[in-house]
């Protein structure tokens, strides 16, 4: 784009939505206990930051030859250590808050200088029995470089003197692979209260007895760290060598990839702090974080408490597509929208899992990308083979951070005879589809789900996706050509209803977005209502902001990055939404001149989602499930307690602070599909023969 006026870095823009997570820590009208949970969930968020934008950041930066684009990516590096600065100050006062206010509700995290004589006792045993026999420290003083450390682990930095006054120092990692991080102990007397102290504080408190008969110990302090290693996988080309193999041996070489950023305790004394940097030889772009004395905090997603008092109320699924009936008959008769979690996952499992013993099905085909640890999905898949069904599954081995998982996936599916391929060399596969062929008087129909999120009963509890099941046969055969396509890359189906990437997704989009250009010159009524999770693409935003000049009113709800500047023009407007469930939809609404046009889809307006990776968007056709989706993206765009204006300065000023209407969108999508489910309840039908 020659004019980059309307481009906001799109780091900075995330680390923005990580504000927004944070926001929910400060905010004292969320439940104690879901407030610690989104303090472990800005912690994560900000460790794979360091490790995936951060890291292409520096890479560039290290090795870009041209000075000025080197001199670039070098000031952005320093904007992002500023900004992640005062974030993490903004993290740790949340913190101590966060601690005073579960203190409220007698439940009371501890440190060890805070332990009754009662408690002690149960610590120093604690510790003998349970911990010291996985404790292995390592002195770092006499070593040329540090041992390969774990970037999923903490670790103490122990600065030693001993009896004769001589220093040592040490490192040790923090075992909380085999130990829980946060430890039970017994509350103080007469008092009705949880206390909790974490592992860190347990050997903190017995510090000095690791190194028992070793040295003459006259003082022993502990200050943490950790470190975030570039996370990208260098596949390089393997000829020879199979998919499999070579993502397992990536997967070794990031666990000895470059640190990239330093976390510790702003404490650590400076002569240990250059130390432990020298030993790790971490460079000039390289990010170190001063912080308080506790890291991982993401360790707080999983805080123990169980009182349910202290959280949301859990959300109970709508029930959809009944058990009782054939599902096959029920979308003869209807397509079936579901919106998760506010509907129940099971209609996708319970579809699969008719699909396995139904004799009239043929073939399954399905794309994985990332799966529940235990998953239905995956049994359900296995089933159909026992039954002498067809099955295919694409299995993506580069989803990040789920490479491990998916390799042994596809062992085990390969294992029960399900046909498993890997997709298109240099493309990730990220579509969601299942295709389903079933004989029925003699002739093949199709059966498909379309859908926006993955096939994961985990995730399905927390994340909002769409998922369409149709027995649409126009729809139908476009699934099935992206399935032939995946299997012989050489193809290129002609899709009749269906964009797909990375070839059509990119031009019906800026088709469609002209279109509603060349209404608004007209004088005629324009609109683009866009829900996304990132907004990057530098043509889809220059195309945006044309539109938006032209005089189409545009409305864009974005979860995480937004690299437009609404500031363009006035005829833009764009929000974010975080609240207790995940936003991940995507959703593109054209008004194409009084006939609206709705698309799902799996990608969002990033370059690599439309130009590097196979991507599905596909329309919404009933009139029934247009209605559903408009309203879900109206009710999200008047959400005054959780959106908040995404100005040109991202400063996440929230919409309550100018605007006295009273919604909390996700409460009213919950409301308004519970009475959406008793009008749309399924009636008898005569089945109609759909093309």
């Amino acid at each position: 784009m020659a004019d980059n006026t309307h481009l906001y870095p799109k780091e900075l823009s995330w680390l923005s939505f990580n504000e927004r997570v944070l926001q929910e820590v400060e905010d004292d009208s969320v439940p104690i206990i879901e407030r610690v949970r989104f303090l472990g969930i800005f912690s994560s968020n900000l460790d794979e930051f360091f490790r995936v934008r951060v890291a292409d950041v520096r890479r560039v930066a290290t090795f870009a030859k041209a000075e000025e684009k080197k001199s670039y990516f070098g000031e952005l590096l320093d904007r992002i250590n500023d900004r992640v600065l005062r974030l993490q100050r903004r993290s740790f006062a949340a913190y101590t808050q966060v601690l005073s206010d579960l203190d409220k509700h007698h439940i009371h995290l501890v440190n060890e200088t805070q332990l009754t004589p009662r408690q002690r006792k149960f610590v120093e045993n604690y510790f003998h029995d349970e911990v010291l026999p996985e404790l292995e420290p390592f002195f770092i003083d006499d070593r040329e470089t540090m041992p390969l450390l774990n970037e999923a682990s903490i670790y103490f930095a122990i600065y030693l003197q001993l009896d004769d006054g001589r220093e040592r120092f040490a490192a040790m990692e923090i075992p909380t692979e085999t130990l829980p991080r946060f430890v039970v102990i017994p509350p103080r007397e007469g008092k009705q209260e949880k206390v909790y102290i974490v592992l860190d504080n347990i050997i903190r408190a017995c510090l000095a007895e690791v190194f028992r008969n070793v040295l003459p110990i006259r003082r022993a302090e502990a200050y943490m760290f950790k470190i975030s290693r570039d996370a990208e996988l260098e596949l390089g080309e393997g000829i020879t060598q199979n998919i499999v193999d070579r993502v397992a041996k990536s997967l070794k070489k990031r666990k000895k990839a470059d640190p990239v950023r330093m976390a510790h305790d702003a404490a650590m004394p400076e002569v240990l702090l250059n130390l432990v940097k020298k030993k790790l030889k971490m460079g000039r772009y390289d990010s170190y974080t001063p912080g308080g004395r506790y890291h991982n905090s993401k360790d707080f997603m999983t805080f123990p408490a169980d009182s349910a008092r202290h959280r949301y109320k859990p959300l109970k699924p709508i029930p959809t597509l009944p058990e009782s009936e054939s599902i096959f008959n029920q979308l003869r008769a209807a397509d079936q929208l579901l919106y998760y979690p506010y509907h129940d996952f099971r209609a996708i499992t319970n579809f699969l899992i008719s699909a396995a013993i139904d004799p009239a099905v043929r073939e399954i085909r399905i794309n994985l990308y990332r799966v529940a640890k235990n998953s239905r999905v995956v049994a359900a898949l296995v089933n159909a083979v026992r039954n002498n069904k067809k099955v295919v599954a694409v299995v993506e081995l580069q989803a990040r951070f789920d490479e491990q998982a998916n390799i042994h996936w596809s062992n085990e599916l390969q294992d029960a005879g399900v046909e498993v391929i890997y997709g298109v060399p240099g493309l990730k596969v990220h579509c969601k589809l299942i295709s389903i062929l079933r004989d029925e008087e003699g002739e093949p129909r199709y059966y498909t789900h379309f859908g926006t999120g993955n096939f994961n009963e985990s995730t399905a509890r927390v994340y909002c996706d769409f998922s369409l099941l149709t027995s649409d046969q126009g729809l139908g055969r476009d699934a099935f050509h992206v399935f032939e396509f995946l299997q012989q890359p050489h193809l290129r189906p002609d899709y009749q209803n269906i964009a797909v990437s990375p070839y059509t997704t990119r031009p019906a989009l800026l088709q469609a977005i002209d279109r509603e250009i060349e209404a608004a010159q007209a004088g005629q009524r324009a609109e683009l209502f866009f829900k996304c999770n990132n907004l990057v693409d530098e043509e889809v935003i220059e195309r945006l902001c044309r539109a938006g000049a032209a005089g189409v009113q545009v409305r864009i709800i974005v979860r995480s990055m937004c690299s437009l500047v609404p500031d363009c023009c006035e005829n833009i407007q764009v929000i974010s939404l975080v609240d207790k469930f995940l936003e991940h939809a995507r959703v593109y609404i054209f008004h194409n001149g009084g006939d609206e046009q709705i698309w799902l889809s799996s990608a969002d307006l990033m370059t690599r989602n439309l130009d590097h990776r196979v991507e599905v968007t596909f329309p919404i056709m009933d009139e029934r499930h247009r209605q559903t989706v408009r309203k879900i993206m109206e009710l999200q765009w008047c959400d005054n307690h959780k959106a908040r204006v995404l100005d040109a300065d991202q400063s996440n000023t929230r919409i309550a602070d100018f605007c006295d209407r009273d919604c909390r969108a996700q409460d009213a999508i919950y409301r308004y599909l519970k009475r959406r489910a008793a009008e749309l309840a399924p009636v008898e039908t005569e089945e109609t023969e759909r093309a």
